[in-house]
C-alpha cells in the first residue's frame, strides 16, 4: 500500500472540518501509487481523495498540479478538482505534509486495455494537450533528457547487481540519446504519467483521468511515447500494434501530428521507456524503510527498451506517415 505517512483520526478529523464537505464518516489508505500518501475518505455528503505530498515531490509545484486540474476541467476535461477550503486555499497541512482534498472521480481502470480503450485514451490525451494550451504557469520537466544521467549515477555502482550488464546498457543509451533526442518539436502541458491505472473507465466509455502530479511542461508526442509504453505491450511483454495504432488513430483524430513529430516517435520511445527504467530501478535500490509500497520491476521497462532500439520508423507503432 503506497501510505508513507499515518493519519490520525484526531487529526483528519480537524482537517475535514476546513472544508465545507459534511462530516467525516470513513477514510482508508489507497494501494495504487507511489509517490505519495492517498487516502478515501467518505464524509456525509460524498467520497473524496485526500493526498498528503511525500518529500519526493517538491511543494513549490504543488499550485501548478493543483490550478492545473481546474484549468482542464474547465475546459471540459474530466478528471478530479481540489476541493477549497473555507479560506479558499487548495493546499493545507495534515501530518506535517502538505495535503488536497479533491473531488472523487467515478469509474475503474482497466487491467489488460483493448485496442477501444486504447483509442478512447488517445482521444483524452490530445483533448488535455489541446485544453493545456493557454494555461498560464509552466513547470519544468525534471525527468526529462537532462535528469536522466544524474538520476542514473545514484544508482549505477548497484545496477548490476539487479541485472548483469546493466549499467553499460544504460550508459550506451544515454549516449545514444543525448545524441540523438529531436528539437523543436510542439511543446505544451503534458500529463508524463498515463499508466492505466491513471486512466478511469465507466461501461468501456473513459471517465476521466487521475494523477497529474508528474504534469510539466515538454514536447506533446512524450506523452504519446509514454501511453506507447504503458498501454501496448502485452503480459509477455511483446508490443501489440493493434492496440498502438487504436491510440495513434484516436489521438490524431483530435489533434493531428506534424511531420516531425512522425519522425520522432521512436527515439522518444526509447527516451519513455528509459526514463521508467531508471525510476524504477531507483525505487528498486533505495525503499524508504518502513514504507507499505512494493517497487515495480525496472526489468520491465529494459524489454520494452530493448523493443524500441530495433523500431526506425513509427510506421512500426502503426502510424502512417
Amino acid at each position: 500500500m503506497a501510505v508513507y505517512t499515518e493519519v490520525s483520526d484526531e487529526e483528519l478529523n480537524a482537517f475535514i472540518a476546513q472544508y465545507d464537505v459534511g462530516q467525516l464518516l470513513s477514510y482508508k489508505g489507497i494501494a495504487e501509487g507511489v509517490e505519495n500518501s492517498n487516502y478515501l475518505v467518505q464524509t456525509n455528503t460524498a467520497y473524496f481523495i485526500l493526498t498528503l505530498y511525500e518529500k519526493r515531490v517538491n511543494p513549490d509545484d504543488l499550485p501548478f498540479f493543483l490550478k492545473l486540474k481546474e484549468h482542464l476541467a474547465g475546459k471540459g476535461l474530466s478528471c478530479p478538482t481540489p476541493v477549497a477550503s473555507r479560506d479558499g486555499e487548495l493546499l493545507g497541512t495534515l501530518a506535517g505534509r502538505p495535503a488536497a482534498l479533491v473531488t472523487f472521480l467515478q469509474g475503474m481502470s482497466v487491467k489488460r486495455p483493448r485496442p477501444e480503450h486504447c483509442e478512447e485514451l488517445g482521444k483524452a490525451m490530445a483533448a488535455m494537450h489541446l485544453a493545456g494550451t493557454d494555461y498560464e504557469l509552466t513547470r519544468k520537466n525534471a525527468l526529462d533528457l537532462n535528469g536522466w544521467r544524474p538520476l542514473f549515477e545514484q544508482s549505477q555502482d548497484r545496477c548490476d547487481t539487479v541485472h548483469p550488464g546493466l549499467g553499460a546498457e544504460i550508459t550506451a543509451e544515454l549516449d545514444y540519446l543525448e545524441k540523438n533526442w529531436p528539437k523543436d518539436l510542439p511543446t505544451g502541458v503534458i500529463h508524463a504519467d498515463l499508466f492505466t491505472d491513471n486512466v478511469f473507465f465507466l461501461n468501456d466509455r473513459l471517465s476521466g483521468l487521475i494523477d497529474f502530479y508528474f504534469a510539466c511542461n515538454d514536447d506533446l508526442a512524450y506523452d504519446i511515447a509514454i501511453c506507447l509504453n504503458a498501454w501496448c505491450f502485452e503480459q509477455d511483454l511483446a508490443f501489440n500494434v493493434t492496440k498502438a495504432k487504436a491510440m495513434l488513430k484516436g489521438y490524431t483524430s483530435v489533434r493531428p501530428l506534424t511531420a516531425a513529430e512522425f519522425d520522432a516517435l521512436p527515439v522518444l520511445c526509447r527516451g519513455a521507456a528509459l526514463r521508467f527504467l531508471l525510476t524504477r530501478l531507483y525505487d528498486w535500490l533505495s525503499v524508504p524503510e518502513g514504507a507499505l509500497v512494493t517497487p515495480k520491476d525496472p526489468m520491465e521497462y529494459l524489454k520494452k527498451l530493448r523493443f524500441h532500439q530495433t523500431v526506425d520508423s513509427a510506421n512500426a507503432y502503426g502510424l502512417e506517415g
